[in-house]
């Protein structure tokens, strides 16, 4: 044997041989399953990854092919989304539900193979079917190539903070209650810090987090939203956070007693344990500046210095007031892409094709329900129907009447978007419409709050792609004046922004990814309501620039 391996072909198949085994760095297994799981004082059965709540951490390195089996044994039809990860040319691992692939059947497995190419930080994953990403979540953490460091002072330790909510009942039925009536369904009954709600709320002693510290040394918390309906403040009393990191890329590091995080988004900072040793909340608190209910409960966890006992009470953390809208404009304005000569912000210079968009509430009639009528929310005065077929099947194989790619690039009628409340119809459709981009053309999106019924917050996320915020405001956006005041030198690059309440947002991008990637507000209330469309990125001229054949086991519709 060692003689006929020494030949030169079996050497050369070998070598094959192990590169490809080579090239699956990571591989993971999720089994989604139902476990009884015990919360303020009653247990419930919840969806649950692996038998845990929140679900594992994945570790993965820049430059790794990673497998992750998933396994659905739960009662409902189930997909995860690796939220961030840009899936080059490979849509079929994204893992919207009727977007890139049908769900997973009770009881059906379905591998997701895909690379993680020029990417590192923070991300994270969760189902996106229903509203079941409010218990079927956890992190993606990218480690940079071996012997890269990190572009920021190198922490001692690092933690993952995962930032939820949790229902009394069954959060499917809640939802579906909401649908019924035409209303917005119930508010979470607590906030979460890594599955737990804190000493705050009932029965929850053991249910809180704790992270120990040593006096003297440096942390790197990674910090994720992964609520379903809720801005959040998050702080540690008595210690600050350096910012150096939002959806899995370097910032231009900042100072901040407190930050604001929407749901989809992820910021890492750095915690020095510099305060006299003692026990320190931490906390998380809704920030809503719209006329509508939140659930306003503070969720906490601690910081304890090593060696201090447990009877010491806390110390309260100080968190910006919940509308505290000028904090939130501050705060965004101040991260700024870090754009150094090894990790440039390549901001688009030059827009293609520029898209307006208006973001609304309508209503639909629905005689079952509690008005007569049920709420609905628009992009350009559509509402997004869900198909039956998922969309990157349909583009991929040309298939007819899935959808329609002729979404328009600007609502039908202008109007003072901002001014009076609007409760007149504008003419709301519901269709499942796409807007159809040339591969490699640079996109400029205006996203425009709306006064149809109220103005509110909103923060979006596109997959398969990040995206540069060159510009924000309050009021109507003004295509003559704004952009001259647009960022085009370091804005933040991330995949999730806020739309701030009564405002607009303006974001750019490359469309180098062909496929068809969603867009949708990360509120999963508004999500369900139709606050969603895709875009649907044509091959490129190249051998490498076009969409790649369907796995063989993709889940079948």
């Amino acid at each position: 044997m060692y003689t006929f391996c020494n030949l030169h072909p079996c050497r050369r198949l070998l070598l094959f041989f192990l590169t490809y085994l080579l090239r699956i760095n990571t591989k993971a297994h999720i089994l989604v399953q139902v476990n009884n799981v015990s919360r303020l004082c009653h247990a419930k059965p919840i969806v649950t990854v692996n038998g845990r709540f929140p679900g594992p951490t994945i570790y993965v390195r820049e430059g790794d092919r990673v497998l992750v089996n998933v396994t659905n044994h739960a009662q409902y039809n189930m997909s995860i989304h690796w939220h961030g990860l840009k899936q080059y040319r490979n849509g079929w691992a994204d893992g919207p539900a009727y977007i890139t692939q049908c769900p997973i059947k009770t009881g059906n497995s379905y591998t997701y193979d895909f690379n993680v190419t020029g990417q590192r930080g923070t991300l994270w994953w969760h189902a996106h079917i229903f509203w079941l990403r409010a218990t079927v979540y956890g992190a993606i953490v990218i480690m940079p190539k071996p012997g890269t460091p990190f572009p920021f002072p190198q922490p001692n330790r690092e933690e993952v903070i995962l930032l939820g909510e949790w229902w009394h009942t069954d959060v499917e039925e809640v939802e579906k209650q909401g649908q019924k009536m035409g209303l917005p369904p119930n508010m979470s009954d607590a906030h979460t810090i890594n599955g737990k709600p804190g000493p705050l709320f009932p029965c929850s002693e053991k249910h809180t987090f704790a992270m120990e510290v040593e006096s003297g040394k440096t942390y790197l918390l990674r910090i994720i939203n992964a609520a379903l309906n809720d801005e959040l403040f998050f702080a540690i009393a008595g210690h600050n956070f350096t910012v150096v990191e939002v959806d899995a890329v370097y910032t231009k590091p900042f100072t901040t007693e407190a930050i604001l995080i929407a749901p989809g988004q992820t910021t890492n900072v750095l915690v020095q344990a510099n305060q006299k040793p003692g026990r320190y909340f931490m906390a998380a608190r809704p920030f809503n500046d719209a006329p509508i209910p939140v659930d306003n409960k503070t969720a906490t966890g601690i910081l304890q210095y090593k060696g201090i006992p447990n009877s010491l009470l806390p110390t309260l953390a100080q968190l910006p007031a919940s509308n505290d809208s000028e904090f939130a404009l501050n705060y965004n304005k101040k991260l700024r892409s870090l754009n150094s000569p090894k990790f440039p912000a390549d901001v688009p210079q030059k827009v293609d094709r520029k898209l307006f968009y208006t973001i609304g509430f309508g209503k639909d009639s629905c005689p079952t329900c509690v008005n007569g009528t049920r709420l609905l929310a628009t992009l350009n005065n559509i509402s997004f129907v869900m198909p039956q077929t998922a969309l990157l099947q349909a583009h991929y194989f040309n298939l007819k009447g899935v959808f329609k790619a002729d979404f328009p690039d600007k609502p039908p009628k202008p109007f003072n978007y901002t001014g009076a409340p609007l409760t007149a119809s504008l003419g709301t459709s519901r269709a499942t419409r796409l807007s159809k981009i040339a591969f490699n053309s640079t996109i400029e999106l205006v996203l425009q709050d709306t006064n149809l019924l109220t103005v509110e917050s909103h923060p979006f996320h596109l997959h398969g792609y990040n995206f540069f915020v060159v510009g924000t405001g309050i009021g109507n956006f003004d295509p003559v004046k704004d952009p001259a005041n647009y960022n085009l030198v370091d804005p933040i690059e991330r995949n999730t922004a806020a739309v701030p309440t009564g405002g607009w947002t303006a974001i750019r991008f490359r469309a180098d990814n062909p496929g068809v990637w969603f867009m949708h507000c990360h509120l999963e209330l508004h999500t369900g309501w139709g606050l969603k469309t895709a875009f649907a990125v044509e091959d490129g001229p190249g051998p490498d620039q076009s969409v790649l054949p369907p796995p063989t086991d993709l889940p079948p519709c």
